[in-house]
């Protein structure tokens, strides 16, 4: 019996830079983008030569980058061999897979371990999917003849093949890069393929999900060692302990996120040689996992849309770290901007908070607001208001957008003096454009910033004006809407339907 799990990619709207240090908080909405892991077994049955060999077979597929990779797993020493070529090794998958066996192997009495034995012996046949809205395809839009919207985008089958980035350096050993949008692809890979593997062996019975959350304690608690299993997986894949909130809004969907202490992961890191990786996975699990979330997901008739300048993308790491070198170099003037940053991003949490509570109080006068403001530029949105109700949604939309107005300041201010382009000029240029807009609240860019892409919050309906300005500049508008839900259990292999979760919001006019 095949187990499907999947889990959403993410847009880091606020926090980017100080979600890394504790207390500083994130808004990370999760989106429609989602990651699939189908696991399966190998064999139909446990052949009785299996049981001598002491050896299970692992086989992982990404049908996407047409790669298949074989594996050998020590039943004995719960120690992972790829027999197949290093160039299409998954580093992320590869620690999921060990320690999602070492999470069954350290909450397991000795039945349940038995029962484990027999379903390892049986083979592991795991494939990855990820949704078109993870990778760039404006290449074969462009080599098609096809103009750069959302509706080429649209044609393409589900699951299309990635092409890979051109060499640029011309060594021909050096593996190319995929070209992506920035949504956390590998967060949202590692995240389904622990939840796949962590119900297949019974460690978790990932919950049924209503209106976006989770239904009682149990599942909750399942949630819990999902995200610590696959922030772990994460870390210790990509080899640094980052804020986490990729992962986090993975497994538990759009939330406000405060990081958690690294000293967690400790254990995993500092691993020492002979030590049993069931014992190492069996202290991450009891660690004291103190990330905070709180629920949030963009207020009523607000869409969330993104847009991929095509301008080549940036290396988060590389200017996280010229950040801290700023930081470490002119102490006083980084901390002054990092407190008004830090003030400018609670000021747009507490305006979207305040606007979800009006439109629960009073939704036709909150409605009405956001209709009349969606057919206007902001300077106007007071002309629209007929009623003291109407007044209090505008004054609160108002104070989103000059929140985020500081936010994008504060956040150039930081990119000059850490001499990064966190908001280069070109998308300087582009957002202006796109919130002088009627009916766009506000626009930005998400997480670290750079050249990866731009996301921009609509009033009402009027995305298709912003999409058909996006393409007149260049600019690809993704079919990336915001979707409050976590990880997931699906149905069946999303193969054997068509994918339109991606375009059914979108009106083409």
């Amino acid at each position: 019996m095949a187990v499907v799990a999947s889990a959403p990619g993410k847009v880091l709207m606020t926090g980017g830079y100080l979600i890394l240090e504790r207390p500083n908080a994130g808004i990370v909405l999760s989106t429609n983008a989602r990651f699939y892991a189908i696991v399966k077994p190998l064999y139909e049955e446990i052949k009785p030569e299996f049981w001598l060999w002491a050896w299970s077979d692992v086989k992982l597929t990404s049908p996407q980058m047409s790669r298949e990779t074989t594996y050998k797993w020590s039943l004995k020493h719960l120690m992972l061999q790829c027999v197949s070529s290093s160039d299409s090794r998954n580093p992320f998958v590869e620690y999921a897979l060990q320690y999602a066996i070492a999470a069954a192997h350290a909450t397991f009495d000795q039945n349940k371990k038995d029962e484990l034995q027999k379903i390892l012996l049986r083979g592991l046949d795991i494939t990855i999917l990820g949704c078109n809205e993870f990778y760039s395809y404006r290449n074969q839009i462009e080599a098609r003849g096809l103009p750069l919207t959302p509706e080429s985008l649209a044609s393409l089958p589900p699951f299309t093949s990635i092409a890979f980035n051109a060499e640029e350096s011309g060594e021909k050993n050096c593996k190319p890069e995929v070209a992506k949008t920035g949504l956390g692809s590998s967060a949202a890979m590692t995240t389904a393929v622990v939840a796949a593997l962590l119900h297949y062996f019974g460690v978790v019975n990932l919950p049924s999900m209503a209106n976006g959350h989770v239904q009682g304690n149990e599942g909750a608690e399942a949630l819990d060692v999902v995200h610590i299993i696959a922030q772990t997986a994460h870390c210790i894949a990509q080899g640094k302990v980052g804020s986490g909130f990729d992962v986090s809004s993975a497994v538990y969907g759009s939330h406000r996120y405060i990081r958690f202490s690294p000293e967690v992961l400790s254990s995993a890191q500092g691993a020492v040689q002979g030590m049993l990786i069931e014992d190492v996975i069996g202290d991450v699990l009891k660690s004291n996992w103190d990330h905070e979330r709180t629920n949030f997901s963009l207020p009523p008739l607000m869409t969330l849309l993104l847009g991929e300048p095509g301008t080549g993308g940036s290396s988060t790491p590389s200017m996280v770290g010229a950040v801290k070198l700023w930081q470490k170099a002119d102490p006083q003037n980084s901390l002054e901007t990092w407190k008004k940053l830090s003030e400018a991003n609670s000021a747009l949490e507490f305006h979207f908070n305040n606007l979800s509570k009006l439109a629960e109080n009073n939704f036709d006068a909150y409605r009405n607001a956001i209709n009349s403001c969606s057919k206007l530029t902001s300077e106007k949105w007071t002309e629209g208001a007929t009623e003291p109700n109407q007044t209090e949604v505008i004054k609160s939309l108002l104070g989103a957008r000059n929140a985020m107005l500081e936010i994008r300041s504060n956040m150039r201010k930081m990119g000059e003096a850490a001499a990064i382009p966190i908001e280069p000029e070109s998308q300087t240029q582009l957002l202006d454009t796109t919130m002088n807009m009627e009916g766009v609240l506000l626009a930005g860019v998400p997480g670290a910033g750079g050249f990866d892409a731009v996301f921009a919050v609509t009033l009402g309906d009027v995305s298709s004006n912003v999409i058909q300005v996006w393409s007149s500049l260049n600019v690809l508008a993704l079919l990336v809407r915001e979707d409050p839900r976590g990880v997931r259990l699906e149905d069946n292999d999303p193969r054997a339907t068509q994918v339109t979760a991606g375009i059914s919001s979108i009106r083409i006019e």
